[in-house]
């Protein structure tokens, strides 16, 4: 199989390389790994230092935008898992510009390309914050979207084009939306890689308002596992969510980042509540139990365990990143 992995630099998509490449996927062993990434502030080749010298594996530098490079790259695949995407919502509500450019219009460039090069299988990698928020229960995959930051907008219309492309033009794709990810290599603007590297470095974490707000965290292993049963075994024209089973408020994850770190609440600044702030997120994956047998399978206190530890051996990965973007 030769698969093409848009952002595949990124975070969660460098993982999916990884794992894919290590023949961790059942029905993907074996698998060609193109990986199509521009390498903006978030996609880093570090992350797959790894898997570099594998004869199944190649990088190309380019846009999701670039219809000509698509055209190059697109025939003989088999699948393309299409992760790129600008994905944090604080800079979406400075600037969404960039959001509409990259996560709609790079997808559509995608989907073309799909049509004229006759893809077998496409995989859009979304968000569970297509929904916007809810306060009891969970969001099964047939609930309205109702998207609340600009870049959860984007998102969305991201997604409703991918349903177009099977409904108008048959082509045969599914839709994933996650939890909130947690991992190693995760880029470090992210509440919990940014927490655990302030706190190691002695240094303060903001905390948005009374931190109640409540995510569903999900470990990019069990995240990546999900997309490749859904590249693998996912309907034509299917939406599945993908959670972790582990809701906490973000005042309760921050009590255990400070004792993971051996730091205490002096170490928490309030901070005023983002703009449109989701008060909580909550998917349903009865249907990927049920369909594709997904059950997440890492314990959240063994996970961020991990994450933790880490981030303390890992440096030179993460520092040199917090100081190009000024994080803090």
């Amino acid at each position: 199989m030769r698969i093409l992995v848009t952002g595949g630099a990124g975070f969660i998509g460098s993982n999916f390389v990884r794992r894919t490449l290590e023949d961790a996927y059942p029905g993907l062993e074996g698998a060609e790994v193109t990986v199509l990434d521009a390498l903006t502030y978030s996609g880093n080749l570090e992350n797959l230092r790894a898997v570099a010298d594998s004869p199944r594996y190649r990088f190309v530098e380019g846009d999701i935008r670039d219809a000509d490079l698509l055209d190059q790259l697109f025939p003989g695949l088999d699948a393309v898992v299409h992760f790129a995407a600008e994905s944090h919502v604080d800079r979406s509500v400075r600037d969404a510009s960039i959001f509409v450019e990259t996560n709609v219009l790079g997808t559509q460039r995608l989907l073309d390309a799909a049509l004229r090069h006759s893809l077998p299988r496409f995989v859009h990698v979304s968000t569970d914050e297509v929904y916007g928020s809810i306060d009891e229960g969970s969001w099964a995959e047939d609930r309205p979207l109702e998207p609340n930051s600009p870049y959860s907008a984007s998102k969305a219309g991201s997604d409703l084009l991918v349903r177009s492309y099977h409904r108008t033009h048959g082509l045969n794709v599914s839709i994933t939306r996650c939890s909130n990810n947690y991992g190693r290599y995760h880029f470090p603007e992210k509440m919990i890689p940014l927490f655990v590297t302030n706190l190691i470095d002695d240094r303060h974490v903001p905390l948005y308002g009374e931190g109640l707000n409540v995510r569903d965290w999900l470990h990019v292993d069990d995240h990546t596992r999900g997309i490749a049963l859904v590249v693998t075994s996912g309907r034509a024209g299917e939406i599945y969510n993908i959670g972790g089973g582990t809701e906490l408020t973000n005042k309760e994850l921050t009590g255990l980042l400070l004792e993971a770190t051996g730091r205490d609440w002096s170490y928490v600044d309030r901070v005023t509540d983002r703009l449109g702030h989701d008060k909580r997120y909550s998917v349903d994956i009865s249907k990927i139990r049920a369909e594709l047998g997904y059950e997440p399978r890492v314990p959240f206190e063994e996970g961020l365990a991990d994450v933790v530890q880490w981030y303390r051996d890992n440096r030179a990965w993460w520092e040199p990143l917090k100081a190009r973007a000024a994080l803090s």
